[in-house]
Parts: C-alpha cells; structure tokens; sequence
C-alpha cells in the first residue's frame, strides 16, 4: 500500500486510502452528520472560512470539510491512481 496525500485545498492534505466518501453539504442529513461531529470532536474544518463545498469522511470516522468541489478532489483522487496503475 502506498501513502497518497491527497490535496483538500489551502495546503491541507489527507490520506486518499482513508477516504470512503465525498459528499455534498447541502443536504440536510449532511448538515446533521457536520453537528454531530462537531460535538464528537471528529470534525476537522479545512475551509480557511470560505464556504463549505464538500464532505469526506474517512474510514476513522473523522469528518473534513473542504472548500473544493467534490468533483475536483475526485479528479485528484483518480488521477493518481491512473498514475499508479501504469507504474
């Protein structure tokens, strides 16, 4: 298994191999899933302010909110995993 630091935007990274979902915030089981986080300590804000575009929540059930859209880390996401398969 190979480490892939994944960026989240605003140089913040996370462990691509951790990630189980990317999600749209605006929904509002996304927004119950955001508080309760908050109130586990399991939420980890990477937005630096700016609106909130995506949800990843990981397989330690940490979730990490981004400013980047769903669609551009999954373009992140597949595009080192192309890298890495033709190696």
């Amino acid at each position: 298994m190979n480490l892939f630091m994944m960026n989240i935007g605003f140089g913040n990274f996370v462990n691509s191999d951790r990630v189980i979902a990317i999600l749209d915030p605006d929904s509002a089981p996304m927004k119950r899933l955001r508080e309760e986080a908050k109130q586990a300590k399991k939420l980890v804000n990477a937005t630096y302010g700016r609106r909130t575009r995506s949800v990843l929540i990981t397989d330690s059930n940490q979730i990490i909110l981004s400013a980047l859209q769903p669609e551009t880390i999954i373009n992140r996401m597949t595009s080192y995993q192309k890298k890495e398969n033709s190696q």
